[in-house]
């Protein structure tokens, strides 16, 4: 398949996975209100696999189908910087005004850098403990060490169940009414159809993100980090910027920060845990979680000035992606080599 074809084939990818995430999103909230779950378990845990499942996927999918787990990495870690980055940028340029509030910058964001951090920490490890013999800063990735971001995720998810048991000591029960108006077996079925539809967009975004390494003749990595990244990410940004427009600022970043947290714990040990081991290029790893922290950096102190982004804040984020696109380009033509082949 051609360039062409290859390109023709991500765009088609991402619209099905566009249109499977909305049918999840929306089907889990169905469930959401019949089974009356917690607030903290529709934010945290429901929301956050509605509009992160594309990049779980493509871990799963990469790591399994096309022993490529490196470019499922590069595919959680970019799209990670492009919710950063962009998606608050666009939220806050179409929506006029993308409001935040201390709490919100205070605790998540701490929370956000320790989760990048324990990412990093179990990269090392799987290059300290267990070295690939005859490449250099080459680890494999045990199940044992992928537990490590699994149950930080957990902490997290404790974390919000606290705060929420702080401030509503007494919960009211979802309205029956609205309970009696869901079709629960209906819902499921369109929970599995969903599913089903965003695998399929997923798979062909892998395929497409190698087809085109293969005709460039550059690492796949490379194209995940950038087309598959976008690709996977538009749920999340059609969220966040909807909420910005009706001026719910919060709910735009808190979405965001949801979303990374799920990925960067979640969808990269998913893979890991599915396949039994995967090998990591430390070389590749550091790099990307070191630009992932400087964008993280570049959001929270911009949101932490006047608790908003304004106009001129959204440009800079937006061209600290341009930066990051620009870096990958160069590393694909080998202007520079700050990761190594």
């Amino acid at each position: 398949m051609g360039l062409l074809g290859n390109a023709g084939l991500a765009a088609v990818a991402t619209l099905i996975v566009w249109q499977g995430s909305r049918l999840l999103e929306s089907t889990a909230d169905q469930l959401s209100t019949y089974y009356r779950l917690p607030v903290v378990i529709q934010g945290a845990v429901i929301a956050a696999i509605g509009s992160s499942f594309p990049e779980l996927s493509s871990t799963v999918i990469a790591t399994l189908l096309h022993g490529e787990f490196e470019l499922g990495i590069a595919t959680v870690v970019g799209s990670a910087i492009f919710n950063i980055l962009v998606i608050p940028a666009l939220s806050g340029l179409i929506g006029q005004r993308l409001a935040s509030e201390r709490e919100l910058v205070y605790k998540d964001a701490q929370f956000y850098m320790v989760s990048v951090a324990v990412l990093l920490l179990a990269f090392s490890f799987a290059v300290i403990y267990n070295p690939v013999e005859g490449e250099m800063l080459h680890g494999t990735m045990s199940r044992p060490i992928a537990l490590i971001p699994l149950l930080l995720y957990g902490l997290y998810i404790f974390i919000q169940q606290q705060d929420l048991l702080d401030h509503h000591d007494d919960l009211a029960d979802e309205d029956e009414e609205s309970e009696r108006n869901v079709n629960v077996w209906w819902e499921w079925g369109r929970l599995g159809v969903s599913l089903g539809v965003i695998v399929l967009g997923v798979e062909w975004l892998v395929r497409a993100a190698l087809g085109l390494g293969d005709y460039f003749g550059t690492p796949s990595f490379l194209w995940g980090l950038t087309v598959i990244a976008a690709g996977t990410s538009l749920p999340d940004a059609f969220i966040s910027v909807r909420a910005a427009r009706q001026g719910r600022g919060i709910l735009s970043v808190s979405n965001v920060l949801g979303s990374n947290i799920f990925d960067l714990l979640v969808a990269v040990p998913a893979g890991v845990l599915i396949a039994g081991s995967a090998s990591v290029n430390y070389a590749v790893a550091a790099p990307m979680m070191a630009f992932l922290t400087l964008a993280t950096i570049a959001l929270f102190a911009s949101l932490r000035s006047k608790l908003e982004l304004l106009p001129w804040e959204c440009w800079l984020l937006l061209a600290l992606y341009v930066v990051f696109v620009g870096w990958m380009v160069l590393e694909t033509t080998g202007g520079v080599d700050v990761m190594p082949n």
